[in-house]
C-alpha cells in the first residue's frame, strides 16, 4: 500500500531532462518527452513540475500508468502544493499527463530511465517537434532501432538531453 502523501523538499541534484513543443495548437500524441533519471515517481516529479508550473501553473494532479513507477503515494506537496498522483492499469504506457488547475493538460512521453544517451536524444527531439504526429510507439520504436546503428559508431555518450526550457514561454 502506497503512503497517502509525501513531502518533497529536496532541489533536484541533476539538470531535468525535459523537452517540449513550442506553444501552439495541439496536434498528435503528445507535447513533449520527459526522460526522468529512476522510476521513483515521487522523487522525480518535483522537479518536473517546477519547470511545466512556468507554462501550465499551479499543477493539482498528474496521472500516470502504473507499470511504469515503483509504488507511488497518492499525493506529494511539492513547493506548497498538494498535487494528486493518479496511478491507472488503463492509462497509455510510456505517458505521464500533467494537469493544470484550469484543466489545461500536457501528455508527456516517459522515455525509459535505462535508455541510451542517443536514444533518448532522438526520441526526445522527435517528441518535442511542433509538428510530430507519431504515436507512443512509433516514437519508442523508432529510438530503439536508431539506437544499435549510433551506438555501433560511438557516438552514444556524446549527446545527452538535459534540461531544456524549449517552449515553456
Amino acid at each position: 500500500m502506497a503512503p497517502p502523501a509525501v513531502t518533497a523538499n529536496e532541489q533536484p541534484r541533476y539538470p531535468l531532462r525535459l523537452r517540449l513543443r513550442p506553444k501552439a495548437l495541439t496536434t498528435g500524441y503528445v507535447d513533449g518527452a520527459w526522460w526522468p533519471r529512476s522510476r521513483d515517481l515521487a522523487a522525480e516529479l518535483p522537479a518536473l513540475l517546477a519547470v511545466l508550473a512556468v507554462r501550465l501553473g499551479e499543477i493539482p494532479r498528474v496521472s500516470y500508468n502504473l507499470t511504469e513507477w515503483e509504488t507511488a503515494p497518492r499525493q506529494i506537496a511539492a513547493d506548497g502544493v498538494r498535487v494528486r498522483l493518479s496511478g491507472f492499469w488503463s492509462r497509455p504506457p510510456h505517458t505521464v499527463d500533467v494537469v493544470a488547475g484550469d484543466r489545461r493538460r500536457l501528455t508527456l512521453l516517459l522515455v525509459p530511465p535505462d535508455t541510451s544517451p542517443s536514444s533518448a536524444h532522438h526520441t526526445m527531439t522527435r517528441a518535442a517537434r511542433r509538428e510530430n504526429t507519431d504515436t507512443v510507439e512509433v516514437l519508442l520504436h523508432d529510438s530503439k532501432a536508431d539506437e544499435s546503428v549510433v551506438d555501433a559508431f560511438g557516438v552514444g555518450s556524446a549527446c545527452t538531453p538535459e534540461q531544456t526550457t524549449q517552449g515553456l514561454e
